[in-house]
């Protein structure tokens, strides 16, 4: 095989030769089909898959031009990616990566500069719609191929129909899935096959469709895989091994559309206009004469005239005859005569129920609620029990589409740390799951959702914390009531602990002023003074015979 451009993360711990499948590894992308030899040692016919996919993507990229259906995609367009004068449209989060402080300021140094390399905050709505409607996306990562291990100097986009992924079968002088031992029945005997990876670009704006080896120079450039960011929309058409786009579903849709719209332009252009019917006595004039003399008359009497745009003129045309205009009919002796009549026009040329439903069904067929076709009506920000199941359904749409797109950071942000050896690809592979997007959200229905359900789990509390040590404890009210996870709690519990030593809130151990709110603080001596105690007269009386003095008590007189 001849050298591919660029480079390739290996595993410093491959898989043991035991390790075997007889399915060949897949990357659940539609990416399914053999370029060199096929199983059996023949050549599979993968022209028609991906000459398909060619025409597929210019079909996706002229639907993009429709105005229903541009509407449609900037809707989910402005719901995934949130400009903000203040915020990233993304960032990531690492709460949940059991890792060092160290590593994951590293980390998120690294995500902020593979941000700046894609300009992400002023391009990210131009890059989430060509993915959206190419239904995959390319980015070329370029390297100081001297010094790898100053990371990703560049990111380069690359337009889908000049780019193919290809997993080939390694070529072997025996033939795959073949017997050694045709005899055998032991199924460790079949030699399995080994798949290799890489890339076909071609500078041309054609896609390749053929063996590059059997092309020479003029096949495109074979690049390895670790060189490409490859995200795609996770649609598979698992018959033909396509990867679609999101916009698949609406080709039927889009089409009707616009053929309904077509045919009622045409209806109302010919059905729209009164038109008169003049019906000519010609008597018993032969055929011949009759049409002379009819043609006589109505060039008499027509007269058709032009208003040209460009001059401003206005001249008499009489020698076209056009559908809009009107009839002309002769009638023998024995008819009524000369007569002068009016021919209607449509009568249902403001029906439009059949536009209406197409464009509903379009909405549809992009999962984009329906109620977003007329934005005629305004922006009412009521109680989610007031929100529309389409709406939430939309939202999740919305946010599995974010999931997905998030590889093509996860991909580059591998790249970045394995080359400047911040981690080890058997680290990655331990971190990766922990590592999470946060994008900035402006879905105002699931705000008000996660509002509502809050404010309904702390009036439980509020009317369970009579009942709590009696009937229920703290641990229960957090779980059940208030839905805390136990990384929840354990790190509330943590924050709460901190708060108080730094002194931010009370602690609720101590005593409290009823009278000020503050806590009491115990280790003061407290001076009240000495209590009031009542007069003890017989010691006051004792006191006073020890002194020597008689004390005469008053005499009062008879009652």
């Amino acid at each position: 095989m001849a050298k591919l451009f660029g480079f390739s993360i290996e595993d410093n711990e491959p898989l043991s030769p035991s390790t075997i499948s007889p399915v060949p590894p897949n990357n659940e992308d539609g990416v399914d089909h053999y370029l060199a030899s096929g199983f059996f040692g023949s050549y599979v016919d993968i022209e028609g898959v991906y000459r398909t996919e060619f025409d597929l993507i210019k079909r996706y990229r002229e639907m993009a031009l429709h105005p229903e259906c541009d509407s449609a995609i900037e809707d989910i367009v402005n719901e995934a990616i949130v400009s903000d004068t203040n915020d990233s449209p993304v960032e990531i989060e690492l709460s949940n990566l059991n890792a060092s402080d160290g590593i994951k300021k590293k980390i998120r140094q690294e995500f902020k500069y593979i941000l700046s390399l894609l300009d992400f905050d002023k391009k990210s709505h131009e890059i989430y719609r060509n993915w959206y409607i190419d239904g995959r996306l390319f980015y070329h990562k370029v390297i100081d191929l001297k010094n790898p291990q100053e990371g990703i100097q560049e990111l380069r986009y690359i337009d889908a129909m000049k780019m193919r992924y290809v997993r080939q079968q390694k070529k072997s002088e025996k033939d795959k899935y073949r017997l050694s031992n045709m005899n055998s029945d032991n199924p460790m005997d079949y030699e399995f096959p080994q798949i290799e990876e890489y890339f076909i670009y071609n500078p041309k704006m054609s896609y390749p469709t053929t063996n590059p080896s059997s092309l020479g120079g003029n096949g495109g450039v074979k690049i390895a895989k670790d060189a490409i960011t490859y995200c795609t929309s996770g649609l598979v058409d698992r018959n033909k091994g396509s990867t679609l786009s999101y916009l698949h579903k609406a080709i039927k849709s889009l089409n009707q559309l616009r053929m309904i719209e077509d045919s009622l332009v045409i209806y109302r252009l010919s059905r729209a206009p009164e038109r008169r019917i003049f019906y000519i006595d010609v008597g018993n004039l032969p055929k011949v004469k009759a049409e002379q003399y009819l043609r006589d008359v109505m060039m008499r009497y027509r007269n058709k005239l032009v208003y040209d745009a460009n001059t401003g003129e206005i001249r008499d045309d009489k020698k076209f005859m056009s559908m809009l205009e009107d009839f002309w009919l002769p009638r023998r002796e024995g008819g009524r005569g000369t007569e002068i009549s009016t021919l209607p026009g449509g009568q249902n040329l403001g029906e439009i129920t059949d536009i209406n439903y197409f464009q509903e069904k379009l909405y549809r067929s992009l999962n984009v609620p329906t109620t977003r076709i007329g934005g005629d009506s305004g922006f009412n920000l009521g109680r989610s029990s007031e929100i529309l199941r389409d709406e939430v359904k939309f939202s999740k749409f919305v946010a599995r589409l974010r999931k997905r797109f998030s590889y093509m950071f996860h991909d580059m942000l591998r790249t970045q740390l394995i080359l400047k050896n911040i981690i080890t690809p058997e680290d990655w592979e331990i971190m990766s799951e922990h590592i999470q997007y946060d994008f900035l959200y402006d879905n105002h229905f699931a705000e008000l959702k996660d509002a509502e359900l809050l404010n309904e789990r702390l009036n439980m509390v509020q009317i369970a914390e009579p009942y709590v040590g009696k009937y229920f404890s703290q641990d229960y009210v957090r779980r059940k009531i208030l839905r805390q996870t136990d990384i929840e709690i354990i790190e509330q519990d943590a924050i709460i602990k901190k708060e108080i030593k730094d002194g931010i809130i009370p602690d609720p151990s101590q005593p409290v002023d009823p009278q000020t709110g503050l806590p009491l603080d115990q280790t003061a001596q407290m001076d009240l003074g000495q209590p009031v105690m009542e007069p003890d007269l017989e010691a006051q009386g004792k006191t006073t015979e020890a002194s020597g003095k008689q004390v005469e008590m008053p005499k009062g007189g008879e009652i």
